[in-house]
């Protein structure tokens, strides 16, 4: 696979971490750390951060390359959703990219594959970019399923979706049993998932849509992991976790990608 033929990103999900006042220290350092760093021909910078902390963010980022990412958005543009936010009330924000079906909604939240995909598609009707979680459990990886699992999530999250669709979209590995469990994937193993997600996507939509596709790893990728990980074939980033709660540590992951 040819890497020059699509964008590697590194997107950091702050999960339900720092008030506004937080947030604004974290991305001015992490802003300051990225100066002098020539990122705008290789690789993408997105941090995805509370809702509440948006706006802040935006205007804190003002003037950098550093995109900013939304963690959930619902598949409505307006209506009796209580506690919900839309699309459009992202895109004013100035929110580029949506992280959608990540583990953690999936396992507390009970979002189906089906949610999924509308919730992709919404953010993809305003211009925003879905960043779609998929990936295996424990009990899955032991049973010898991961195959399935990852395949069955991919089609389902990108059914009904246009080849131009598909190319605007990224998809996250993330192996939810190397998630804050000490476990963690190897490169190997990581590769090898990431080349199937492609290989599913070359199926549905032919290998050039296939190869233009960001393939993110979401498994626990921290500075020390990171290049290792990203030297592989199908690896075009990271949505990286904990690690994007430190400046240094988000910033050396970023410079692992370079």
């Amino acid at each position: 696979m040819d890497k020059s033929k699509r964008r590697t990103v590194i997107a950091g999900n702050w999960k339900m971490n720092k008030t506004p006042s937080e947030a604004r220290t974290l991305a001015c350092e992490i802003a300051k750390a990225l100066e002098g760093l020539d990122t705008c021909d290789c690789v993408d910078v997105v941090v995805c951060v509370p809702f509440v902390d948006i706006c802040t963010v935006a205007e804190a980022l003002k003037g950098t390359r550093i995109k900013i990412g939304a963690q959930n958005v619902h598949f409505k543009k307006s209506g009796a959703y209580t506690g919900e936010i839309s699309a459009p009330m992202l895109a004013e924000c100035g929110v580029t990219h949506v992280v959608v079906g990540h583990s953690e909604r999936r396992q507390y939240f009970g979002e189906t594959d089906e949610v999924v995909n509308l919730r992709a598609k919404a953010a993809l009707e305003e211009g925003i970019t879905p960043i779609i979680c998929v990936g295996e459990l424990l009990a899955e990886r032991d049973a010898g399923i991961t195959e399935e699992v990852v395949s069955r999530q991919t089609k389902l999250a990108l059914a009904g979706f246009s080849a131009d669709e598909v190319k605007r979209t990224i998809i996250a590995y993330e192996p939810v049993w190397a998630i804050g469990t000490g476990r963690n994937a190897t490169a190997e193993q990581a590769e090898e998932v990431c080349a199937l997600i492609r290989n599913i996507i070359a199926g549905l939509h032919g290998k050039e849509i296939a190869e233009a596709v960001t393939i993110q790893y979401g498994g626990s990728m921290k500075a020390g992991n990171a290049a290792e990980l990203l030297a592989q074939p199908d690896v075009d980033g990271g949505l990286i976790g904990g690690a994007s709660l430190s400046a240094e540590e988000f910033v050396e992951i970023v410079k692992a990608a370079l």
